[in-house]
């Protein structure tokens, strides 16, 4: 059973048959905004950019995956390509956006990964509908185990921003633990907010 996440929670990546998550994806769900015009009804295409930062030990910024740069360099991160519309008639219950990650393959050097979102238009959060992340085992098109969901929408703190810190995936004792950050952040580039999660987060 999927957990909510909240900010701040700190999970282990433990199924529930007791086993360990080592492949994971990070998917990200949001809708196209509905405008009011003079003949009706129309829809506006939202930008959202899922993207996530990889740091060493002492909190060095050593690569990012994002829409510009789909693989990481240990090939261990990939992302599934730029949605520029989000969901024009609904939400379909898929993800728009999904970087997936195989914990075996990263880089020794790797102990921590960020997640984050940027709003590339500089569309609000709170007038964008369902915008949601979730944490599960499976593939960009197939949920196999839903493992976390953290609500973006129905989040009153989000509202007036366009950047925010999902969560930060972090090493112990050789263990992948997951810290639920879910904060907004003031960056209106994605380089602002990877020092944002470098210098506050990590």
């Amino acid at each position: 059973m999927a957990i909510n996440l909240e900010k701040g929670q700190r999970i282990n990546l433990e199924k529930n048959n007791g086993t360990k998550l080592q492949n994971i994806c990070v998917g990200i769900n949001w809708g196209a905004i509905e405008k009011k015009g003079l003949f009706g009804k129309k829809k506006e295409a939202v930008d959202l950019d899922a993207s996530c930062a990889i740091y060493d030990e002492n909190k060095n910024h050593i690569d990012s995956v994002n829409f510009q740069k789909l693989k990481s360099n240990d090939r261990a991160i990939l992302h599934s390509g730029d949605d520029l519309t989000g969901d024009l008639n609904g939400d379909d219950g898929l993800d728009n956006e999904v970087i997936t990650l195989d914990f075996s393959k990263l880089s020794p050097n790797a102990s921590y990964v960020a997640f984050y979102v940027n709003s590339f238009r500089g569309q609000d959060f709170k007038d964008i509908p369902f915008a949601s992340i979730r944490i599960y085992e499976g593939t960009p098109k197939r949920v196999t185990e839903e493992f976390a969901r953290y609500d973006i929408a129905n989040d009153a703190t989000f509202s007036g921003k366009v950047s925010m810190v999902l969560g930060v995936f972090y090493k112990k004792n050789n263990d992948w633990k997951f810290n639920a950050i879910g904060v907004s952040t003031t960056d209106r580039k994605l380089e602002e907010t990877i020092i944002t999660i470098q210098q506050d987060h990590l």
